[in-house]
């Protein structure tokens, strides 16, 4: 994802995809390290395309931060992981779509 060339990158980024739910630890590891914006907000989307109740936590947290482009990303993992906690959290914090 970090290639020069943009279709590597988002080969990269397509790749990681298919298989987000089994390197969800890898992927939560490096969104937390992670300072480049651009690659934040991949990083989150991968993890909300994971669907796991262990991601649960980083997508509340970014569900309510002040950056749009990771709060909008935080609301749609909550969205697509659809458990009864994200439900709840959506709703309590006026954030359903």
């Amino acid at each position: 994802m970090r290639k020069r060339d943009p279709q590597s990158a988002e080969d990269g980024f397509h790749f990681l995809r298919a298989r987000a739910k089994e390197r969800l630890p890898s992927l939560l590891e490096a969104f937390q390290a992670e300072e480049t914006h651009s690659i934040r907000c991949w990083l989150l989307e991968l993890i909300a395309e994971a669907r796991s109740e262990d991601a649960f936590a980083v997508l509340c947290e970014q569900a309510l931060s002040s950056d749009e482009s990771l709060r909008d990303r935080g609301i749609i993992g909550l969205e697509l992981l659809n458990t009864k906690a994200s439900r709840t959290f959506l709703f309590e914090n006026g954030l359903r779509r």
